[in-house]
């Protein structure tokens, strides 16, 4: 018959030990059997399960009868072609259903069912003709050729079919979808790819190939391979989403891999000492039991090494198994918690800290700018005997990086080569885990917390999340210190500004009874003079005395009180006399009120009248002119003194602490007077000529137009 010739040379064997096909094809069972019951513990969180289950069982069945008739005088050629008509035929539904899946939700007749019967009925009639056309035509001798190339053209048309359509659902399909099924993909791909050199080679020499023949069933079990680890991934992903599936324990995970990789070891070994003592000439017996003993040897040290177990162990967890916890929810709780109140942000990390593990209360160590670390936080903890400093452990931490479990500190201390611990640390009762908090190389602070009532030992994932959460805490807490060293930097800054402008209302003070000394010898018999420097040291002291209790309350704030403008004027002219040349106001005849704190309104007029006075020779001219316009009292002072560039005016004239007047000049009269002025609402301008003079122009809205409105503190 047709499908005879094909494999006349794939004669069985009777000698159990060389039938290679035997071995192929019984590993070809084993494993699609394996996959088959791993498949039916998980099809139902896998939508094409069914589908898969039936082509694991039906590719089991055909490689049982492949290797069974290897076993025969002769292969059972029937039976053989009706079990691999069903296996394509069930991998094709497969692939078919995979489409159906794709396509749901269109018009296309494969995103129903009614394209199942219809193909039933085809693959029955295929399968049929496959099988049935050898009987038929085979015996007659003009006909034999039709039915060779018939037969054989069938086998290669339908591998062809699979990888169309296994093309079709690949290239149709996103990365999603390939995320569960690239294996299965690849699988199938193999196993039709060989199917197609198979027959392909078979129909062009009229004869298929024995070796490929044997090697079929090896190659099938890498297709059970890639299959596996598809269906594992599908149903890792429901696992996630419905928390529900068939699972492997970590324990039996890890001695099914170490022995798998133990006898694939043992295979190696084997396969090398072959080689070694078919190729060592007189030296291969000794070479081959030398080899064998430190092969042995290097397994026994592998299987009996603590540290490679334990890495190999978390290898396994991280790849194979699900994680322990739900990360979206962790970080959530943790970022609540952290942001949960700003009255005590180092306790909020320790707490946030603390529920990652569950631990019931905690310490937080805090880094200081000198280096050292002192208590930020104690959160339902016994509070530490002294806050002493914390050793070498901190520089410990910084370096390693790592997580201190206190029990096994204690129980094993080289694990933590030999790490002396504080004395102080070590006698807080219930210690557990000391975390780093690191803010990029720098540690930033410790947190210790206490024992656990539910969570067991830390393994990988644990230790894990707490890092990365200390990273987290580390940045949040150096942002807390940041602006509390802020808040006392401004809080410095006030107290700095306060003392400039304090200073600077003392020493326009010292200049007026200074030249209140100066001039006492020339006019003390003179009573008018005896009158100006009473009232003069009569309005120090009040000024001086209103500086301290400024000073007291630690604070420049205005009092509001309503005076006429030009009383204010009168009585800065009249203090200003002492120097020359005198100034000269000239106001409107009406009455002009402000309401504002009329010291400080004097100290500005004083400043620039002063400064007007200091830039003008004795014979020149200070005047003062006081007028209105609409919105705005305008309070004018001109010179002709020595006058500003423009430069000056932009850059340096307002700039605090920057003076012209050397040692006796604190550059701050300026800044304040301007300050001042925007704080009623106002403006001052200038105009200056160098050579010609300066022009101050002042405005300050008037009463009326400021209705209730009050200049604001400074601080």
């Amino acid at each position: 018959m047709a499908f005879d010739f094909l494999v006349s040379k794939l004669e069985t064997q009777n000698d159990i030990a060389g039938n290679i096909g035997l071995y192929s094809y019984g590993a070809a069972f084993c494993a699609f059997v394996i996959l088959a019951i791993f498949i039916f513990t998980s099809r139902r969180q896998n939508p094409i399960g069914n589908a898969l289950l039936a082509a694991s069982i039906l590719t089991a069945a055909w490689a049982a009868a492949v290797a069974i008739s290897t076993l025969l005088p002769s292969p059972i050629v029937m039976l053989i072609q009706t079990a691999e008509a069903c296996r394509n035929g069930a991998w094709i539904f497969v692939l078919l259903k995979l489409l159906s899946a794709r396509l749901k939700g269109t018009d296309h007749i494969l995103a129903t069912n009614r394209w199942v019967p219809w193909y039933l009925l085809s693959f029955t009639m295929i399968t049929a003709l496959l099988v049935g056309i050898d009987p038929l035509l085979g015996n007659a001798a003009s006909l034999f050729s039709v039915a060779l190339y018939v037969n054989a053209g069938g086998w290669l048309a339908m591998s062809i079919l699979s990888l169309l359509l296994l093309e079709q659902y690949y290239r149709n399909s996103n990365d999603n979808e390939l995320l569960s099924t690239k294996q299965l993909c690849l699988g199938l791909g193999i196993l039709f790819a060989f199917d197609l050199f198979l027959y392909g080679e078979g129909l062009l020499f009229l004869q298929l190939n024995e070796n490929a023949w044997q090697a079929r069933g090896l190659v099938s079990v890498m297709a059970a391979v890639l299959i596996g680890i598809s269906v594992g991934r599908a149903a890792g992903r429901e696992v996630m989403e419905n928390q529900q599936a068939f699972r492997t324990s970590r324990h039996f995970a890890f001695h099914a891999l170490t022995l798998m990789a133990s006898g694939l070891y043992l295979i190696a070994m084997a396969v090398t000492g072959y080689f070694i003592r078919y190729l060592g000439g007189s030296w291969a017996g000794v070479l081959q039991i030398t080899f064998l003993c430190a092969a042995g040897l290097i397994l026994i040290v592998l299987l009996f090494s603590g540290q490679i177990r334990a890495r190999f162990r978390v290898w396994l967890s991280k790849n194979f198994f699900s994680y322990k916890y739900d990360y979206r929810i962790e970080w959530l709780e943790f970022t609540a918690i952290l942001a949960s109140g700003k009255t005590d942000v180092p306790e909020n990390i320790t707490r946030a800290v603390a529920n990652l593990v569950k631990s019931p209360g905690g310490i937080l160590w805090s880094r200081t700018d000198t280096g050292r670390f002192t208590i930020a936080a104690n959160w339902d903890m016994p509070t530490p005997a002294s806050d002493v400093s914390l050793g070498e452990l901190s520089q410990w931490l910084q370096t390693n990086e790592w997580i201190i479990d206190l029990r096994e500190w204690r129980s094993d201390p080289d694990v933590y080569r030999n790490l002396a611990l504080p004395l102080m640390v070590t006698s807080i009762p219930k210690a557990w885990l000391i975390i780093p908090l690191l803010f990029g190389d720098i540690l930033q602070g410790i947190v210790l917390l206490r024992e656990s009532e539910v969570a067991g030992d830390l393994n990988w994932e644990d230790r894990d999340l707490l890092k990365v959460a200390g990273k987290q805490a580390a940045s949040h807490l150096a942002q807390f210190q940041a602006d509390k060293a802020l808040v006392e930097s401004r809080q410095f800054e006030a107290f700095n500004r306060l003392s400039a402008y304090v200073i600077h209302d003392l020493k326009n003070i010292l200049a007026q009874l200074s030249l209140i000394v100066a001039n006492a010898k020339k006019h003390k018999q003179n009573p008018e003079f005896i009158d100006d420097m009473v009232d003069t040291v009569s309005n120090t002291v009040e000024r001086m005395s209103k500086l301290m209790a400024q000073l007291r309350s630690e604070t420049l704030r205005t009092q509001q009180q309503e005076f006429n403008l030009i009383e204010l004027l009168e009585h800065v002219i009249d203090t200003c006399k002492l120097r020359t040349p005198h100034p000269k106001l000239t106001a409107a005849p009406s009455t002009l009120s402000l309401t504002c704190d009329s010291d400080r309104l004097r100290t500005v007029f004083e400043h620039l009248i002063q400064n007007a006075q200091d830039a003008t020779s004795e014979t020149g001219q200070v005047a003062i002119r006081l007028f209105t316009e609409p919105g705005y009292i305008v309070v004018e002072i001109e010179d002709n003194g020595t006058g500003m560039d423009e430069q000056f005016i932009q850059h340096r004239l307002f700039k605090p602490f920057d003076s012209t007047k050397g040692l006796t000049g604190m550059g701050i009269g300026a800044f304040e007077s301007r300050d001042f002025i925007h704080g009623l609402g106002g403006e001052i301008s200038v105009t200056s000529l160098l050579g010609q003079g300066s022009l101050f122009r002042v405005l300050i809205p008037s009463s009326d137009s400021r209705g209730a409105q009050h200049a604001p503190p400074i601080f």
